[in-house]
């Protein structure tokens, strides 16, 4: 079987080849990949959100209070203004002028058409034009005979002409070409075809072996990586930074803190002191100044006790009594 003979020299060699040549691009587009989905997750998308949000409150929002809120109120008064000053009077224009008007026009040109134009015409068809057409059918019919012989005779030469051009193309063109194709071209296609399935799935193999080492190579970095820096971090930060900073918090920062409030509350006590101080001492130098301020009359505010007589221009009511 020469394809299978082909297919067993070329597909060793090439799987070899192709597994050499693939295992690197595979491992670098595996880390591309990588790259590209962290980089979509943490960059683009939060980016492209922030557009998004940007371009709705600089464009959107404000395109969409313009157009409710100025362009469609404006729209309908343009509209009725438009219905109102055109429409109404176009359509009574058209109804109660143009119309009747073209009614009339339409008669005349009618009544005037037909005999102006329709009559003479037929009469011209008539005694003009029908003679002359049987006449020059006539003529036609006797130039068709001649055409017809003429054309006869040419198609009998042509025939002639094009068996001599068929034989002659298929002796010189075809029966080599043909022979060429079955005896050349089939054969070294069918083995060009063998050779090429087996590339294909030499690189078929090749990628899916390349994926295997680079899943392989990447699981072996995670594993290192979790055994050398995060697992000996989370072990530091567990067993050493958080007892040591609640060691520090308790011991240091919280009698800092307890210090600092205490002192406040000493230094606001003081400055309260110092301004009841101050007001007391500037109410004394007013006092000793300008004397004691004057103060307000006491005002009765109670119902009198004696009633008094009622007369037109007083009241016995408190608050309208004079």
């Amino acid at each position: 079987d020469p394809e299978g003979c082909v297919a067993a020299a070329v597909r060793v060699p090439v799987r070899i080849v192709a597994l050499v040549l693939v295992v690197p691009v595979r491992m670098a587009w595996d880390v591309l990949v990588v790259a590209g989905r962290f980089l979509r997750d943490t960059v683009f998308r939060p980016a492209g959100r922030a557009l998004a949000w940007l371009g709705r409150l600089l464009f959107v929002w404000p395109l969409v209070g313009i157009w409710r809120y100025a362009v469609v109120p404006l729209g309908k008064g343009v509209g009725f203004l438009g219905r109102v000053l055109l429409v109404v009077p176009a359509v009574w224009l058209y109804r109660r002028v143009l119309t009747p008007a073209g009614r009339g026009l339409y008669a005349a040109l009618a009544w005037l058409g037909r005999y102006l134009v329709v009559v003479p015409a037929a009469w011209l068809y008539a005694w003009l034009l029908t003679p002359v057409g049987h006449a020059l059918a006539w003529c036609g019919r006797g130039l068709a005979w001649c055409l017809g012989m003429i054309a006869t005779g040419v198609g009998a030469v042509l025939t002639g002409v094009g068996a001599v051009l068929y034989w002659t193309t298929r002796v010189l063109v075809v029966l080599p070409a043909l022979a060429l194709w079955r005896w050349v071209l089939t054969p070294v296609g069918r083995v060009l075809a063998v050779i090429g399935r087996e590339v294909v799935d030499a690189l078929g193999h090749a990628w899916r072996i390349a994926g295997y080492v680079s899943r392989a190579f990447g699981r072996f970095l995670g594993t290192l990586w979790r055994w050398t820096v995060a697992e000996p971090a989370c072990w530091a930060y567990r067993s050493v930074l958080t007892p040591v900073g609640h060691a520090v918090r308790d011991t240091v920062l919280r009698p800092l803190a307890d210090a600092g409030r205490a002192a406040g509350r000493v230094t606001r006590q003081a400055l309260a002191a110092a301004r009841l101080t101050v007001r007391q001492t500037r109410a004394d130098v007013r006092r000793a100044l300008f004397g004691e301020p004057a103060k307000p009359r006491p005002v009765d505010r109670r119902e009198p006790s004696v009633a008094e007589a009622r007369t037109l221009g007083s009241s016995t009511t408190a608050l309208t009594k004079d």
